[in-house]
């Protein structure tokens, strides 16, 4: 029986995807707010999660595999140095979406994703 799976589309190519949630994350970690679509949020809430939880331990691999989705070395330190500092003891739930309206151009829904510990 095939259920529902719920997949949010971006109507993108993976390569573009890959490098618009990229540039997302960097945005955030180094602005702690940024607005944007619900649904780009969305995703990134779902795709920067994991990577924060395993950002908690200080290590080599860790590091190398932040420089292979992130892709810049000031982002990291960031990261390291400040955001990790406030989140090291939640367990889950880092991030925050804060639904702001609508758009005026095209009526797409609107919303701020944000650190819960700013």
């Amino acid at each position: 029986m095939k259920h529902y799976k719920k997949n949010i589309k971006l109507r993108r190519k993976y390569s573009h995807k890959k490098s618009l949630l990229s540039n997302l994350s960097c945005q955030l970690i180094q602005y702690k707010l940024i607005k944007t679509t619900l649904i780009k949020a969305k995703i990134l809430k779902k795709f920067l999660e994991p990577i924060l939880t395993k950002s908690k331990i200080y290590s080599l691999n860790n590091i190398r595999y932040l420089l292979k989705i992130l892709k810049n070395k000031e982002i990291i330190k960031i990261l390291f140095n400040e955001i990790i500092n406030k989140i090291k003891n939640r367990k889950g739930g880092y991030l925050r979406i804060i639904k702001i309206g609508r758009r005026y151009g095209d009526n797409a829904k609107l919303a701020i994703i944000t650190f819960v510990d700013r």
